[in-house]
């Protein structure tokens, strides 16, 4: 990570950052700073500019305003580097359903430059991110979505990332997996990974994160810091500005 003349440089950084699809503005001048042991949680409804933002993180898609930046490098002229740094699970992990969790494993560690890495450890890390280690060799299509989870956060562990990128990661997961998600996501924020989250889960932000930002329309409403503030409130201000204006949560 480098250093600025006032301190570390944040990992994420969005400065002025808009998307425009057409004449729709999916991300709306966006401003966040993520440091290094953050957990960033962005609430908002469908079509707020979540993923969007995450997208406009990983470079997927190009910024019709403002940059990106990750550890100081802006993504759309930095895109390699920038990718390098970061790690990326989605709502639902794409694996090779027909390959074991360790070959899963094996395979995106190399693709992500860390070959060097054998199977004794790579095993370790996936018992490190919650898998059971009977189940390291089985083959992913007789996985959960929460084991399947569980190898995305060991492929992140297993590259080293400065930076997590979170979508919707606990749709669909039944309550324990779902803690034990928010678990492993804690043990890296412990690390100085610095964690962005899009999520429609007003709970699991308050235990897991941070700080929350709140989105709508594209825009950053409001931000909070989960240390100063209960679920209840949580909930409250939420609805406050989904309501405004006309809106729905």
């Amino acid at each position: 990570m480098t250093e600025s003349p006032t301190g570390p440089t944040p990992l994420l950084e969005a400065r002025g950052l808009s998307k425009d699809y057409g004449d729709t503005r999916a991300v709306d001048s966006l401003d966040l700073t993520i440091a290094p042991g953050e957990v960033y949680c962005l609430l908002g409804p469908n079509g707020a500019g979540k993923t969007t933002t995450i997208n406009l993180f990983l470079g997927f898609v190009a910024p019709s305003a403002g940059q990106a930046l990750v550890d100081g490098l802006n993504v759309s002229t930095h895109d390699r580097e920038t990718k390098r740094r970061l790690a990326y699970i989605p709502e639902q992990v794409m694996l090779y359903r027909n390959l074991s969790g360790l070959e899963n494993l094996e395979y995106f560690a190399a693709l992500g430059g860390q070959g060097a890495l054998d199977r004794n450890r790579l095993t370790e890390i996936l018992v490190e991110a919650g898998l059971e280690r009977e189940t390291v060799g089985r083959r992913v299509s007789a996985y959960s979505k929460g084991m399947r989870q569980k190898v995305g956060i060991a492929i992140a562990m297993a590259k080293e990332a400065d930076a997590l990128l979170l979508d919707e990661p606990t749709s669909g997961l039944d309550p324990k997996a779902s803690n034990e998600f928010s678990a492993l996501v804690e043990r890296l924020r412990g690390r100085g990974v610095a964690v962005l989250m899009a999520t429609h889960d007003l709970f699991r932000a308050k235990d897991t994160g941070t700080r929350v930002g709140i989105m709508r329309y594209g825009r950053l409403v409001t931000e909070l810091s989960t240390a100063e503030i209960g679920h209840a409130d949580l909930e409250r201000i939420y609805l406050e500005h989904m309501q405004a204006n006309g809106g729905s949560p």
